[in-house]
Formats: structure tokens, C-alpha cells, sequence
């Protein structure tokens, strides 16, 4: 069994250990595992952003992201610091805000493989500083490689 596997029998293991807690999404897919690197900041501001919100999340730290954002077929015009895979394998990439997360897993996406915010856009969940913001797009990744505009963040 490699790493992987483990934490995500770990992940789907840790809701008959928590606390009940008032999650809008169900209690399987608000299961989150946030890959990163060790020495990223953003990456746990985002997390404290996924658990406010009342996702479930565990972290694995990788001193490098290539092989995890190549197994998921993200590919680089698409990529950000950390990638996020839920426990019903939908990909989240980057500082997406929670809402959208929530909002994707209600919702039917045969063809898509999950979100991403690429780059890291100032005043993202976990790009906070002062007051300042750069508008950005949330954007649906499909099987095929292609993407569009899932949402528009504007402010």
C-alpha cells in the first residue's frame, strides 16, 4: 500500500473519529486531502480557510508536487501551489474559495475532474494582504484537457 492509498483510507477513516460538525455539503465529500509542500504559507492559510468552512481536511506534505499534479492531469497553465483532492476524487487546484468547492460537489460534472484557481491571484482564500485584490476565475477542468469559466471572482 503507498502513501497515497494509506491517506486516503486515513481521510475516509476520520469521520467516525470527529465531532459532529454542521457541514452543508455531505459528510463524504467534504473530505479534503490538500498536498503541498512543507514550507508553504499560503497553502495552510488555505487549509484554515477549508476548515472554517466545514471541510474536513488533512494535509501530506511532498517535497515536490510534479508527479501528484501529473497523476491528476493537471497540466501547467492550470497549476498553483497545492492541489486538493476530494474523497469522491474531484481535484481542486489552488486557493479556489469554499463556496465554489461546496457548490461543485452538488452538483452533476460527468465529464469534468474537478477546479482550479491557477497561479496565485492576491486576495484568494490564503493569499490575503492588507486590503488588496486581483479579480480572478474559478475554472472547470474536464477529462479532455479543456476548461472554462466556472465562476468569476470579481471582489
Amino acid at each position: 500500500m503507498n502513501k497515497i492509498q494509506l491517506s486516503f483510507i486515513l481521510l475516509l477513516a476520520t469521520p467516525l473519529f470527529a465531532a459532529d460538525n454542521d457541514v452543508s455539503v455531505n459528510s463524504k465529500s467534504n473530505l479534503l486531502l490538500v498536498h503541498k509542500t512543507p514550507t508553504c504559507g499560503c497553502c495552510k492559510e488555505w487549509v484554515k480557510h477549508a476548515k472554517n468552512h466545514g471541510f474536513n481536511v488533512t494535509t501530506q506534505d511532498h517535497q515536490s508536487l510534479e508527479k501528484i499534479k501529473s497523476m491528476y492531469k493537471i497540466t501547467p497553465e492550470y497549476r498553483s501551489c497545492h492541489t486538493t483532492i476530494s474523497s469522491n476524487g474531484f481535484v481542486f487546484e489552488g486557493h479556489i474559495p469554499s463556496q465554489y468547492i461546496e457548490k461543485f460537489l452538488s452538483e452533476d460534472h460527468p465529464n469534468a475532474i474537478g477546479l482550479t484557481v491557477p497561479g496565485m491571484p492576491l486576495g484568494s482564500p490564503g493569499m490575503d494582504f492588507d486590503d488588496r485584490f486581483m479579480p480572478y476565475d474559478v475554472l472547470i477542468l474536464f477529462k479532455d484537457g479543456s476548461s472554462e469559466v466556472y465562476a468569476e471572482v470579481r471582489e
